[in-house]
């Protein structure tokens, strides 16, 4: 069995995101999609309501799964049994940060990261954006599935 963990805040859940966990089921035999929550931060939507929105676009789906962690993905890697972090890629830049956690992930843990070059398509879809377009009363559909969930 070949588990991965897509870790992220996904604040909120995106068509790019979707888009990546697509590309890893075609690898993978099960998806855990890992919220990470960090207390130092506040998101624009709340745990229950990323678990509650991610988990709907899945629910049909008996190889993803959604959960929560508090700690270093490596460590959740390790709780879930996933041997591999997915990570997607819009550009030269993500690739740089990506890159560099990486390297620290595999030097202590031993845990592979596989990366996803995301669809053209999908290049500048990015969180915080919708997250702004969000909270100014546009239209996010184009951008996330069924964000009547979110409210």
């Amino acid at each position: 069995m070949k588990r991965c963990l897509f870790p992220g805040s996904f604040d909120p859940f995106t068509k790019g995101h979707e888009a990546i966990v697509d590309q890893a089921l075609e690898v993978f035999d099960e998806v855990y999609i890992g919220i990470g929550v960090n207390s130092k931060k506040t998101g624009l939507f709340s745990l229950s309501q990323k678990i509650n929105h991610i988990g709907t676009i899945y629910k049909d789906n008996s190889r993803v799964f959604v959960s929560s962690y508090e700690h270093l993905s490596v460590v959740f890697c390790n709780e879930i049994n996933a041997t591999h972090i997915v990570r997607g890629l819009r550009d030269v830049k993500d690739f740089e940060y990506e890159r560099s956690i990486r390297h620290m992930n595999h030097a202590i843990s031993k845990i592979e990261t596989v990366f996803f070059i995301s669809d053209p398509k999908n290049s500048a879809v990015n969180s915080s954006i919708i997250r702004e377009l969000y909270q100014n009363g546009a239209d996010i559909t184009q951008f996330v599935t069924r964000p009547e969930l979110l409210v």
